[in-house]
């Protein structure tokens, strides 16, 4: 998960504390993003992000002319809490859905900055297996199969993948608590996969990512 990701999900959670504590009430307006920009002091696609994971919450709702309005009731559990608590066969049932997925519409919608932004995702993910750096391995990982949910060009997706985030690093670290044996082992199919999603290669790049599904990499 890269520190974007992380960020916007603190700001959504301060947002949602001001609201409970009554700064903005149901039926009130939150302030437009610059005056949210700095409130919070965070930069434009963030308190985007933030607010599209409060709208998905049910904390907000976004209604074009009006701008972003409270909800009546704001204890709307948010996805991610959600998922924590979920069996994780059944958590993992719908990542798999949804890595299939994703992986298509990637192939076919990815831009060149995707591609860089995958490439040295790889790169890193790769320099931290060599540096034993379960941690980074970790961060590489997740950020790599984000930008391929962002590449989809479906951003209902790519919401969905982010949330799905942090019951993958939990599973990873329940998984794996002394290694990066798993991460080494699987990451000649991620390049694999890269390669064929670069390449606009359908059949090659849905086998790689099932072969990592598989073997839960």
């Amino acid at each position: 998960m890269d520190a974007r990701i992380k960020l916007s999900d603190r700001i959504s959670r301060l947002i949602k504390h001001d609201i409970e504590k009554g700064k903005y009430q149901p039926g009130d307006k939150i302030p437009p993003e610059p005056e949210l920009m700095k409130l919070y002091e965070v930069g434009r696609s963030t308190i985007r992000e933030a607010v599209k994971a409060l709208a998905m919450a049910g904390v907000v709702r976004v209604q074009q002319g009006m701008g972003t309005i409270v909800n009546a009731t704001t204890d709307a559990e948010p996805i991610d809490s959600k998922l924590r608590r979920a069996d994780f066969d059944e958590v993992n049932a719908v990542r798999r859905m949804l890595d299939r997925e994703i992986v298509s519409l990637a192939v076919e919608n990815h831009t060149t900055e995707h591609i860089q932004e995958m490439e040295l995702h790889l790169q890193n993910r790769k320099a931290a297996i060599e540096r034993n750096n379960r941690q980074a391995c970790m961060d590489a990982d997740i950020a790599f199969h984000a930008t391929i949910a962002q590449a989809s060009g479906n951003s209902v997706l790519f919401n969905l993948y982010q949330s799905f985030t942090t019951v993958i690093l939990d599973f990873f670290s329940k998984r794996e608590p002394q290694g990066i044996a798993s991460f080494a082992m699987s990451h000649y199919l991620h390049e694999q996969l890269f390669n064929a999603i670069k390449g606009k290669k359908l059949k090659q790049a849905r086998e790689a990512m099932q072969q990592i599904l598989d073997n839960n990499y």
